[in-house]
């Protein structure tokens, strides 16, 4: 299907930056298209920011350097020069290295992004409805939405770009859901208010979102034990001390099974540790052909990527800011926060105010008991029930219009990111953007990977703009 170039109507749910990112691009991609509507739906007072980069906790730094973060892949430095204009680092000595590399507070980024939007909106070409999609249905050739404030819009072309959802609970720490000290979603406004400086805490999760709670416990002036709790004690690893090059080619030949792709993985480890490097560079190559590697491997391979190998990708690919990693080495050097692999057994809140955690450590049968003040849930998005977290998008799998990713990782869509309905046909003006559509593209969580993804669905739908046709001229 197509659709006429003259006022056609893109509504884009979401936004943050992957629904920013597809506004933005898309005029840049349809600008010259005839009153082309682009319409971002978001309850935030801006665009751009979204969950991860609106935070206002001051250690939560962005992972990699700010040389590395852009909203145009073709002008790499173009955060750099936003940060030279805006003075956005003035009072944040903590920021910049001793190398120069700079590593601002989350949210400076999404006051960038929020920068670039701005003339569009001022101009007219983007428009924010500052409100929450409840309900999309089918409406004619195009679709309805309606809004929590009771409104009803028309669209054309609908681009699901929401962010991840919650965390879910885990079971085991049911029994205490609603207890004062029981952080079960780090992102909920004032999550760490009920925290004590003194307060033993147990964080159930070891990767970047841990970091962050450390970080911000920390800047809160928490002085005490901690025990960070994973199944597999991994922890997120930090950035190369010098640059490395991308090494390996793990494309050519295409591996089909994931014990093939790890063999591969650490063959080039081996050689590139044998030649005085790291891993960084290998794992940086891999996400580089990230695509390519994921197309390569069947369903059921993609599975065991997911099941197997992908804690120890997360752990290696998602690295944390300098800044944090010292302070963690620091701590864990002092013995106040101690990395442990293990599972939950059973909690409850005893009548002393702690909370009694009962603990299987990995590789061990006995149970240990681990008395606790707070415990902090950061486990991260619970993507198994993307489909049920707002109430649209349930609405929309209940028509049957969207269908759970069959990796586990998100929404269904095609190679276009055109969602895929539950008779298994690609819908032309339902779009998936964003880490949502990493199930059928695979690495899809970094952010040069979103941006590029951004371009690729803004070009999509550019592509599926018919020219308007006029009446030949009288003879």
């Amino acid at each position: 299907m197509s659709v006429s170039r003259k006022n056609a109507i893109v509504a884009i749910i979401g936004g943050g930056f992957s629904g920013a990112a597809i506004a933005l691009h898309l005029h840049r991609a349809a600008g010259a298209f005839e009153n082309v509507r682009i319409v971002v739906f978001e309850p935030r007072a801006a665009l751009g920011a979204g969950l991860a980069y609106s935070t206002p906790e001051p250690a939560n730094r962005i992972n990699v350097p700010a040389g590395r973060m852009t909203l145009y892949p073709d002008d790499p430095d173009n955060f750099l020069h936003y940060l030279d204009r805006s003075n956005a680092l003035a009072g944040d000595a903590a920021a910049v290295l001793p190398d120069g590399q700079a590593y601002p507070q989350r949210r400076v980024f999404g006051a960038y992004v929020a920068a670039e939007i701005a003339p569009l909106l001022d101009a007219g070409i983007v428009e924010h409805r500052r409100s929450t999609v409840e309900h999309v249905a089918r409406h004619a050739d195009g679709w309805e939405l309606q809004t929590a404030d009771g409104d009803s819009h028309f669209a054309d072309i609908v681009v699901v770009a929401t962010s991840h959802p919650p965390p879910a609970l885990p079971q085991v720490l049911k029994p205490l859901a609603g207890h004062p000290k029981l952080v079960a979603d780090l992102n909920a406004d004032a999550a760490l208010e009920n925290i004590a400086a003194g307060d033993r805490i147990l964080i159930v999760g070891n990767g970047l979102t841990a970091a962050d709670a450390f970080a911000a416990l920390h800047r809160r002036g928490h002085h005490a034990r901690v025990v960070s709790l994973s199944r597999r004690g991994l922890r997120s690893r930090g950035h190369p001390a010098l640059p490395q090059e991308p090494y390996g080619d793990f494309v050519d030949p295409p591996s089909r099974r994931a014990s093939e792709l790890l063999r591969r993985i650490r063959e080039a480890v081996r050689v590139s540790q044998a030649g005085g490097a790291s891993w960084h560079g290998v794992l940086d190559a891999v996400r580089l052909q990230g695509r390519d590697i994921w197309r390569n491997l069947p369903l059921i391979e993609k599975r065991r990527v997911v099941r197997w190998l992908r804690p120890f990708w997360d752990a290696h690919r998602f690295r944390i800011a300098p800044q944090v990693e010292k302070l963690l080495d620091e701590a864990i050097i002092s013995g106040q926060l101690q990395i442990v692999a293990g599972s939950l057994v059973s909690a409850k809140a005893g009548e002393d105010g702690s909370l009694h955690v009962d603990l299987r450590f990995r590789g061990k049968r006995d149970i240990a008991r681990l008395d606790v003040d707070a415990i902090v849930v950061t486990t991260g998005p619970a993507h198994g029930g993307i489909l049920k977290s707002q109430a649209f998008l349930s609405g929309l799998e209940q028509a049957g219009f969207l269908t759970f990713c069959p990796t586990g990782l998100g929404i269904h869509c095609d190679e276009r990111s055109r969602a895929i309905d539950s008779r298994g046909q690609a819908i032309e003006t339902l779009l998936i953007g964003g880490p949502l559509a990493r199930g059928t593209f695979g690495e899809l969580m970094g952010l040069p990977q979103v941006t590029e993804h951004a371009i690729f669905v803004a070009g999509e739908i550019a592509r599926s703009l018919t020219p308007v046709t006029s009446s030949p001229a009288p003879v």
